[in-house]
């Protein structure tokens, strides 16, 4: 990925995606205003955060990229499988009990909000559709790497082979560790391989993003680039979950059709 500044904020950008018409950012934690543990680019309203300042960092954003608020999709992420269809009609809205958006609508921008969890951005070039999905190991396990594909398939008409799939910075097999029952439903519902398991003397490691990608090639994505990057080893520009104890903000990651 491209390390990325602009106007004091820091974000990250897919090498895969220069050539595309596409607006896209994994944002940082650094460029906003807010302080204590949700120091600086809080995005989130919901964790505690001074809400004046969760706007401010919005609108910092928003004019970095250039659009209105009136223009931006958010959902309201429940760890479920649900994946919705938006466009123009839903520019300033934020979708409820939904973990992916699709959108075939230029100038409407959909953003998520993050803090450890797999960001997942989804690309077809051919029909110019593109998609953002929140991946937790709950939501894993109830299915959405299928459903986000399926939700391409359905309202894209596109082919899985001709997606591009790009996997953003996440908390990975070196911080991940959970328990036995969390490691055999994930098992039971995707293609885990024993590679992206680590055993250790303190327990059980899973590789998520991993995870994710091994999804991805069984639904039959060939075109995949991941960040690499651990949320939880590198709390200095991301904000992560599990490395603060939950007392931490969350990180914005954005895409939007240029036409």
């Amino acid at each position: 990925m491209h390390r990325q500044s602009a106007n004091g904020i820091i974000f990250y950008q897919f090498e895969g995606l220069n050539d595309a018409d596409l607006t896209h950012a994994f944002l940082t934690r650094l460029g906003g205003v807010s302080r204590g543990p949700y120091a600086t680019l809080n995005l989130g309203h919901t964790v505690g955060d001074d809400l004046s300042a969760v706007q401010e960092n919005h609108r910092r954003v928003f004019a970095l990229f250039g659009v209105d608020r009136r223009q931006v999709v958010s959902p309201y992420q429940v760890h479920g499988a649900h994946i919705r269809l938006v466009g123009r009609e839903h520019g300033g809205t934020v979708q409820s009990h939904t973990d992916g958006l699709l959108t075939t609508t230029p100038g409407l921008m959909l953003l998520f909000r993050f803090a450890d969890c797999v960001p997942l951005l989804l690309w077809d070039p051919a029909h110019r559709a593109v998609g953002l999905v929140h991946i937790g190991w709950r939501g894993a396990a109830n299915g959405v790497i299928r459903a986000a594909v399926d939700a391409f398939i359905r309202h894209a008409g596109s082919r899985p082979e001709s997606l591009w799939a790009g996997i953003g910075p996440a908390i990975g097999p070196c911080c991940y560790q959970v328990g036995s029952e969390v490691m055999e439903r994930v098992a039971q519902a995707l293609h885990l391989r024993p590679d992206l398991v680590h055993r250790r003397e303190d327990g059980l490691y899973l590789d998520l993003p991993g995870a994710v990608q091994a999804e991805l090639e069984a639904l039959g994505v060939r075109q995949i680039e991941a960040s690499g990057i651990c949320t939880a080893c590198h709390t200095e520009e991301w904000f992560s979950y599990r490395a603060e104890n939950g007392q931490t903000g969350r990180f914005g990651v954005l895409v939007m059709l240029e036409r």
